[in-house]
């Protein structure tokens, strides 16, 4: 999956001017700006006096929900690391004339990752070069309609006819009625959406013609934007390549840069990654991490990056762990990484992604508990997740804490004591067999 070697000015020109640190969060009914609402805030520091401070072990062991390396769904694997699995999916296996939609592939390849104890990262994608369209044949067969075959550097690439009034109708239409069904399934962990080779907003080796192999910038924006009304509660992302303005439309419209979208990077670790995919990452806001996941795939440009990538000692003097905390990531694929690694290094790499959370201080008299708890993680956790004494949940929902942040979440109920208290962190977005969140702490 080859990169334009070339980034234009205006790139550089927006990088300071995204606003992403300012842009308020989306509550769990899709409002802005829950952190002005107190019921829904921590508290910075309590009066302690009247608590007892009660002693707290406890470690993370294993990689957290929602986080780490993944692999694809075919590998059906239940490696003990793995909390995560990723799947292309057609068009045209959900829908195969106009308004008729069948969600059986859908919904088995869901249950197939949670009966696994997984979560599902999914990307829908028309042109699979050496592979596939998903075009539905109903609009392929319309009148008009001119799909164009080329040959790509990665095989016969198909593209859609992005001239059919249909097609754009119909590509709306689908995202709006998945999101009505799977928006708040805690099957699915995440989505990736977009246009031209592998939906990675790029056509590099191939045949691009705006408005027609590729869709117009304007069609994009209104897509996108819809796609931020359509979905409240799962987190959604596009390509770093959709910073470049030859393929999409933020330069046009910056006010598309106030989406609630994340990031996903398909060659990461590659060895000009300081260079253009940098540059990617910055157009979009170093502080996008805040509203949405940042995710990718490890390089593909050479069987070395691919070998060496999680090396300890890193490759092209950069180390995995550090380049995750430097982009905030939460996942990324790593399909080859089994037969290149120890499961024991893989593990160690995917625990530095994502959020990760302590309990920093325990305070408990009769009736109440007081729970400081802080993200040492690298990003936050995308679904609404709850500290909780004896099951009784805070208010406090920890979507909200930032990497280095930390708060304290009060608990009232008749049943806390000194002498009886549990602590856990609880979130409804899991499935039956995943495991759940764990925390660490060392309070005495």
């Amino acid at each position: 999956m080859m990169k334009r070697l070339l980034i234009i000015a205006a790139i550089l020109a927006a990088f300071g001017c995204t606003g992403c640190g300012e842009t308020p969060l989306p509550d769990e009914n899709g409002n802005e700006n829950p952190q002005e609402q107190p019921s829904d805030k921590g508290e910075d520091d309590p009066e302690l006096e009247g608590y007892e401070k009660v002693a707290l072990k406890s470690e993370i062991t294993r990689v957290q929900p929602m986080t780490g390396i993944i692999l694809w769904t075919d590998s059906n694997s239940t490696k003990s690391w793995l909390t995560l699995e990723y799947s292309y999916m057609k068009y045209n296996d959900i829908c195969k004339e106009k308004d008729k939609y069948d969600w059986t592939a859908m919904d088995n390849l869901l249950n197939k990752v949670a009966g696994r104890g997984h979560q599902l990262v999914v990307r829908f994608c028309y042109t699979y070069p050496g592979k596939f369209n998903s075009v539905p044949d109903y609009i392929k067969n319309e009148e008009g309609y001119e799909g164009i075959t080329y040959k790509s550097e990665d095989g016969r690439a198909e593209y859609p006819d992005w001239r059919s009034e249909e097609l754009k109708r119909f590509h709306k239409d689908f995202h709006r009625r998945f999101a009505e069904r799977y928006d708040d399934d805690p099957r699915l962990a995440f989505v990736e959406t977009g246009f031209g080779h592998w939906g990675e907003y790029h056509v590099y080796g191939g045949k691009f013609i705006a408005g027609q192999t590729f869709p117009s910038k304007d069609f994009q924006a209104e897509f996108l934007s819809d796609m931020d009304g359509w979905f409240k509660h799962t987190p959604w992302m596009i390509s770093i390549d959709a910073a470049d303005d030859y393929y999409a439309p933020f330069h046009k419209q910056a006010s598309l840069l106030d989406l609630n979208f994340g990031n996903f990077d398909d060659s990461f670790m590659c060895e000009d990654h300081d260079g253009y995919n940098r540059e990617c990452w910055t157009f979009f806001g170093k502080e996008r991490y805040k509203k949405a996941p940042l995710g990718g795939e490890f390089s593909y440009y050479s069987s070395y990056d691919q070998k060496h990538c999680l090396d300890a000692a890193g490759m092209y003097g950069r180390v995995f762990e550090d380049e995750v905390a430097k982009f905030h990531m939460t996942f990324i694929i790593g399909a080859d990484q089994p037969g290149k690694q120890t499961d024991a290094r893989i593990q160690e790499a995917a625990m530095s992604m994502g959020y990760r959370f302590e309990v920093k201080d325990f305070r408990v008299k009769d009736g109440e508990a007081l729970v400081c708890i802080s993200n040492v993680g690298v990003a936050p956790i995308y679904r609404h997740a709850y500290v909780a004494v004896n099951g009784v949940r805070g208010i406090y929902s920890l979507r909200y804490l930032m990497p280095g942040e930390r708060t304290w979440v009060r608990i009232t109920d008749p049943g806390i004591s000194p002498s009886s208290c549990t602590v856990s962190i609880e979130c409804d977005h899991l499935v039956p067999k995943q495991k759940g969140i764990e925390f660490q702490a060392n309070i005495e």
